[in-house]
């Protein structure tokens, strides 16, 4: 039995992961933010009718790392985040902040902790929950697709310095799935401390660019990449999506800065045609 330790269990993708490999017979820590998330999953886990040792873990507070350190892993699966909607021009500083401080310092500074003790045994695996958007890049998750790109850069670097030790590391890239999460950063402007006349783009006419798969049948995906049935450093668990991930990557390359210059761009329109949770092929 491989004990898992899940960091974002309350909700979204890292939840339904958590449940799905507790009832393949893993030792989950499925760490959630505060305890009322840690009551909710308790009543959940029940329900499932799976055992999880449930630990409250906020990433960005120094006093939960250091009990983390002490646990031990075979597995860390950085899945704690959130998403801050709007254009990068008008997000006020503050709030870019708190995107990197959960989504990159707190992850980063966790792994530190626990990664050490992987060292001294020459075994363990970690891995990151990136996005798509830690490979591309979209309008209006631009501070959130930025935390992800960071992510990337963290996870490569840090597999090859901890190949040595028989430590593996990896990111999973998953496409958007409809779990609220993606829409709730959509809400974020209504609470910025700024002067809102100022702002470029009127956000109550705006929400997420993009059509969003049904949740339910990724949580496997997710599973198996945990579970190591791939062996893939960066794992796209959207199928569907994989190959044009890879094609657009490479247009960074052959893309002039004078392309569509004065138009809006398609996915900036999709901002403004969408509305919130909208499926795919539901149009």
């Amino acid at each position: 039995m491989t004990t898992i330790m899940i960091t974002g269990a309350g909700s979204g993708l890292n939840n339904g992961a958590a449940i799905e490999l507790a009832r393949r017979g893993h030792d989950i820590i499925a760490c959630v933010e505060n305890y009322p998330q840690l009551r909710a999953l308790e009543i959940q886990a029940k329900d499932a009718g799976v055992a999880l040792r449930i630990e409250k873990l906020d990433v960005t507070h120094e006093g939960d790392r250091k009990r983390a350190a002490a646990w031990e892993v075979d597995v860390l699966v950085n899945g704690a985040g959130i998403i801050e909607g709007g254009a990068l021009i008008d997000i006020p500083d503050e709030n870019v902040r708190r995107q990197f401080e959960v989504n990159v310092f707190g992850p980063l500074q966790l792994t530190q902790g626990i990664a050490r003790k992987m060292v001294a045994r020459r075994s363990g695996k970690i891995i990151f929950m990136s996005s798509v958007v830690g490979i591309l890049s979209g309008p209006f998750v631009g501070a959130y697709g930025a935390s992800k790109h960071a992510l990337e850069g963290i996870a490569e670097t840090m597999a090859m310095e901890l190949q040595e030790f028989g430590v593996e590391v990896a990111v999973i890239n998953p496409g958007p799935y409809l779990t609220g999460f993606n829409d709730a950063g959509f809400l974020a402007p209504k609470t910025w401390n700024d002067d809102s006349s100022q702002r470029v783009f009127d956000y109550d006419k705006l929400s997420f660019p993009f059509e969003q798969f049904e949740p339910a049948a990724v949580f496997n995906a997710i599973a198996d990449v945990i579970e190591g049935k791939s062996q893939l450093f960066r794992n796209v668990v959207a199928p569907e999506l994989a190959d044009g991930v890879r094609e657009q990557s490479l247009q960074a390359w052959t893309r002039k800065t004078t392309d569509g210059l004065g138009a809006r761009f398609p996915l900036v329109q999709s901002s403004y045609d969408l509305e919130p949770e909208t499926l795919v092929g539901s149009r």
